[in-house]
């Protein structure tokens, strides 16, 4: 086997691997109608300190930048 077709085939195999994780979640997202990770919950229901004081802060520069 020659130099190049060795070549081509260890690269062949290296972009098959690389492609791996699109081709899963081409997989997984026509199976499931458009739902790959399947019955998620709405983001903005659920409520988090995260989401809490981030809202806060968001709140807190728009009223001091409304101020100026």
């Amino acid at each position: 086997m020659g130099d190049v077709t060795f070549l081509f085939l260890i690269m062949f195999i290296i972009a098959g691997f690389a492609f791996l994780p699109l081709g899963y979640f081409i997989k997984k997202f026509s199976e499931e109608n458009g739902k790959p990770f399947g019955e998620t919950e709405p983001h903005g229901d659920s409520e988090s300190w995260v989401l809490t004081m981030a809202e806060k802060l968001i709140h807190t520069i728009t009223g001091a930048v409304a101020k100026k």
